[in-house]
C-alpha cells in the first residue's frame, strides 16, 4: 500500500525526504512529511481506501498526534464504529483507525487489529511503531547517530542508518518500553475429525478470508497461474465479484500459461497473460534481485515470474490476491515427505509459516511493490492459520492405495466440485517450476559471470552462504545494485537455513 518512513531523536527532515524518495514506488500517488523537535514521520502512498482523502501523516482532531501506516486493516468499519462518538474521523481510511485507538488504549492498540499492518505514531513526545503477527507487511530499522530510524525497506536505510536490522513480526516499539512482542502466531494441537468437517471448516475459514480482502476503493484482481492455491483463491473471489481480472506469466509452452487457462474459462474471469522470453528475464533479473533485496537462489528464481505477473498486473489493478502460505499450511512442498511421523511434520509446517516473513513474504510484497501494486494472502490470515495448526498432517499428505503420496490432500478434497479435475489433481509444481522459468536461470549464470570467475567471485567474497555459480551471479548482481550493499547483506534470510534439503 505505502511506504513508511520516521526518525526519532532528531528533526531530520533531510534524510527523511532522501529515504521517502529511495520508496517511491511503494507510493507513487502522494506524499507527506511531518515534524517536531524530535521526530519526523514520511510517507509515500499508494491510494487504496480513500484515494481522494486519506493521504497521510494523518493527525487527531487537535492534530498533536499523527500516524503513517503501510497496509491494511480489514477489522477498521467495526473498531471504527466502537470509536466514532468519541472521536472526530476525517477520512475513510482504515490507517485512520489505530491512530484513534492509540488515544485509547495505547499500545494495546496492536491486540485488537486485524490486517497486514506496519505503522508508525507520534506526538513528538513519545514515539509507537508496529508489525503485523505474521510479518506481511515489511518494517526495518536502524541507527543514524543518536537517532532511530525506520523504514519500509532495507534499500532506503543502506548507506543511510547503521546496525539495521528487521523489524520482528508481531511486535511493537515505544520510545518508553522498548520492543515487546504482543502476538505470536497462532499454535494447536491437531485434532482427530471427520474429513468432511474438516472440508467444511477449510472452505468457510478460507471464504471468510478472502472476503475480507476483496475491501478496496480501486480495481482488484489475483495472480493466476494455474496451481492449486492460486486457483481457489481466484475462484472463490470471482463468487463473490461481478468480474474479476486475473494474470499469469511463463515461457511460451509452459505449463502454468496453459493451466491458467483452463482456469480462467471456469471461473470466467478476465484473464491476462505474458509470454516470457529468456531475453526478457536476462535484460532485467539486475532489477529484479535490487527490488527483491536477496542472493537467495531459491527467491531469485520464483521472484523473476513474481516481477513479470505483477509488471502485467499493475496495468489493470492496484490490489492483488495470491495464494502464499497455502503450501506451509498445507504441507505443499516435496521434503515435507520426509517426516515419517505426524508430530515431526506438524512442528516444521509452524516453523515454515512463522519464517515467511523474510523469504517468501519478502518476495511478494518487494516485487508487487516494485510495481506499485498491493499483494494480499487469504492464506496467511490468523483463523485460517489456527485452523492449519489444528489439522492432522495425515490429511495434508496423503497416502493413496496405489502407494502415491498427495500434498495438500484435505486442501484438494474441501474444494474439489469449485475446479476441474485437472487443476485440483495438478502435481505441485514451484512458481519457477511452472512458469519454465527456473530451467532458464539455471542456464542464465555464465551471461553475468562464467564458471570460473563465479569460483573466484565467491572465494574473494569469504561468504559461505553462496552454494551455486547461479547464487554467485546473484550475489554479485546485489551487491553491483548498492553503493554500500553491507546493510542488505546482513538481512538476507536463506531458505538453506529454514528448509530440508535432499
Amino acid at each position: 500500500m505505502c511506504g513508511i518512513t520516521a526518525i526519532w531523536g532528531e528533526n531530520d527532515t533531510a534524510l527523511t525526504r532522501q529515504i521517502m524518495e529511495s520508496l517511491i514506488h511503494r507510493g507513487p500517488d502522494a506524499s507527506g512529511i511531518a515534524f517536531w523537535e524530535r521526530a519526523t514521520l514520511g510517507h509515500r502512498r499508494l491510494s487504496i481506501m480513500d484515494p481522494e482523502g486519506g493521504c497521510q501523516p494523518i493527525f487527531n482532531e487537535n492534530k498533536t498526534i499523527a500516524i503513517v501506516a503501510n497496509g491494511e486493516i480489514y477489522n477498521f468499519a467495526s473498531l471504527k464504529e466502537t470509536i466514532s462518538a468519541s472521536h472526530q474521523f476525517t477520512t475513510s481510511s482504515d490507517s485512520e483507525v489505530p491512530l484513534h485507538l492509540y488515544e485509547e488504549a495505547g499500545c494495546n492498540t496492536v491486540k485488537r487489529l486485524d490486517g497486514m499492518f506496519a505503522f508508525i505514531l507520534t506526538n513528538g513526545q513519545e514515539l509507537f511503531a508496529a508489525r503485523d503477527p505474521v510479518g506481511i507487511k515489511p518494517l526495518y530499522y536502524g541507527n543514524s547517530g543518536h537517532s532511530k530510524v525506520f523504514a519500509s525497506e532495507l534499500k532506503a536505510l543502506s548507506g543511510r542508518a547503521t546496525d539495521v536490522k528487521e523489524f520482528p513480526p508481531g511486535s511493537f516499539f515505544h520510545t518508553k518500553i522498548g520492543f515487546h512482542k504482543y502476538r505470536s502466531l497462532p499454535r494447536a494441537i491437531p485434532e482427530e475429525g471427520p474429513v468432511d468437517q474438516w472440508c467444511v471448516l477449510i472452505r468457510k475459514t478460507l471464504e471468510r478470508a478472502i472476503k475480507k480482502r476483496l475491501m478496496s476503493d480501486v480495481p482488484l484482481g489475483a495472480f493466476l497461474s494455474g496451481g492449486l492455491d492460486s486457483s481457489i483463491v481466484a475462484a472463490v473471489a470471482r463468487a463473490h465479484m461481478e468480474e474479476l481480472h486475473t494474470f499469469s506469466v511463463g515461457l511460451e509452452g509452459s505449463r502454468d500459461l496453459g493451466a491458467a487457462r483452463v482456469v480462467a474459462q471456469h471461473i470466467d474471469s478476465i484473464h491476462h497473460e505474458y509470454v516470457l522470453t529468456p531475453d526478457d528475464i536476462q535484460r532485467r533479473l539486475p532489477e529484479i534481485v535490487f527490488y527483491l533485496e536477496s542472493f537467495d537462489q531459491d527467491l531469485v528464481r520464483s521472484a523473476v515470474p513474481c516481477y513479470f505477473v505483477s509488471r502485467l498486473a499493475s496495468e489493470y489493478v492496484k490490489v492483488i490476491l495470491t495464494g502464499e502460505g497455502a503450501d506451509e499450511l498445507f504441507a505443499g512442498y516435496s521434503y515435507y515427505r520426509r517426516f515419517d511421523s505426524s508430530m515431526p511434520l506438524h512442528e516444521e509446517l509452524y516453523r515454515s509459516v512463522s519464517s515467511l516473513h523474510n523469504i517468501n513474504l519478502q518476495r511478494v510484497d518487494r516485487l508487487t511493490m516494485a510495481h506499485s501494486i498491493e499483494g494480499r494472502v487469504p492464506f496467511l490470515d490468523l483463523e485460517m492459520i489456527e485452523l492449519g495448526q489444528r489439522i492432522p498432517s495425515s490429511l495434508k499428505i496423503r497416502q493413496l492405495r496405489n502407494g502415491k503420496q498427495v500434498e495438500k490432500w484435505i486442501l484438494r478434497k474441501a474444494f474439489e466440485d469449485l475446479l476441474p479435475a485437472e487443476i485440483l489433481w495438478r502435481t505441485k509444481e514451484q512458481f519457477d517450476e511452472g512458469s519454465g522459468t527456473a530451467d532458464v536461470l539455471a542456464c542464465m549464470g555464465d551471461y553475468f559471470m562464467p564458471q570460473n570467475a563465479a569460483e573466484e567471485y565467491a572465494a574473494a567474497q569469504k561468504d559461505d552462504r553462496i552454494r551455486s555459480h547461479e547464487e554467485g551471479v546473484y550475489h554479485k548482481l546485489l551487491c553491483e545494485a548498492y553503493i554500500d550493499p553491507s546493510t542488505i547483506l546482513a538481512n538476507i534470510a536463506r531458505w538453506k537455513d529454514n528448509r530440508i534439503y535432499e
